[in-house]
């Protein structure tokens, strides 16, 4: 950088100096809560000795990586987290979308309202507390299955089902998080023209027309956006809803990394620079995807997360 180009920069920060203090606490935290712990990130290279700490324990180099390629655990759960999160994708990520897109045909002011808090209370909700929910109504013994043997039915095992498993996740993960997701198409459509919807109304449109040629390619953006915070998010799969819900009879349909990665450090022989092996290995493959997908985004659809 020029001495010209050196002054010009901080002669702009200067200019706008009240803007950077006002991002200066924002910044701090990630710096502070972000990026200082990254340091830890060199345990994937290294053997962990409690005694010496993470900066004296014993380099390694990919000797950690070597281990993670060779177990069949690990590719189980990496074919079982690529499938569930495509699967979400193609079951979760539409659901809030259609659900702003009626919300925001209701004419009924008051009624819209009740039904926002009604589909967002959910998501407020731990999924401790929905899978005491789902217990109650889907094991043998549930709500569900004692009206099925009440009417002369065999009761199903909803849990313990490898075809109903993963149904299950998408179905109470759409239930918990839909109204919330939909919030944010909801602030996209405000923004909007009403001579929009105006003038097609004058032209004869139909409300189905001025939702699909309207009010869907106004959120359009917002939508390439949101699909490519998920695809850059493709390597969690849920864990807290899958430990939740999950147990030993359906694990081998939804056994996934960051459970992978809990047996690993929490359970039997404690590895950390194992465990954070597979943890860098997984966020680098998240980042691959999430850059991916905004070329893609860029070339197809002229839009990205960043340029």
């Amino acid at each position: 950088m020029t001495k010209t180009a050196k002054n010009s920069l901080l002669g702009q920060i200067w200019l706008n100096r009240q803007i950077y203090i006002l991002l200066l606490p924002g910044l701090l935290y990630y710096i502070i809560f972000s990026y200082v712990p990254m340091s830890g990130l060199q345990l994937a290279f290294k053997e962990f000795n409690a005694r010496l700490g993470i900066w004296g324990s014993r380099w390694v180099g990919l000797l950690n990586y070597t281990f993670v390629v060779r177990d069949p655990a690990f590719w189980r759960a990496m074919v079982n987290t690529v499938t569930i999160s495509i699967q979400r994708l193609i079951f979760q990520f539409p659901v809030p979308i259609i659900l702003a897109l009626l919300i925001n045909e209701l004419n009924a002011r008051r009624y819209k309202r009740v039904l926002q808090t009604i589909f967002t209370f959910p998501n407020f909700l731990s999924w401790v507390i929905i899978s005491g929910i789902m217990f109650n109504l889907l094991e043998a013994n549930g709500l569900l299955n004692n009206i099925l043997q009440a009417t002369g039915h065999e009761p199903v095992g909803f849990l313990t089902s490898t075809k109903l498993i993963r149904p299950l996740l998408y179905i109470t993960e759409n239930w918990k998080s839909a109204g919330w997701g939909a919030i944010i198409y909801l602030a996209a459509i405000t923004g909007i023209e009403m001579e929009q919807y105006e003038s097609a109304i004058i032209d004869g449109a139909t409300r189905f027309q001025r939702m699909i040629y309207i009010t869907l390619p106004g959120i359009r953006e917002i939508i390439i956006v949101m699909f490519i915070l998920s695809v850059g998010n493709i390597m969690n799969a849920g864990f807290d809803q899958i430990f939740n819900l999950g147990n030993a009879a359906v694990q081998n349909k939804i056994d996934m990394l960051d459970w992978y990665i809990y047996r690993s450090t929490f359970r039997g022989n404690v590895d950390f620079g194992f465990s954070t092996a597979i943890s860098l290995m997984k966020a680098v493959i998240n980042f691959i995807f999430l850059i991916a997908a905004n070329q893609v985004s860029r070339a197809i659809a002229k839009t990205g997360l960043f340029v």
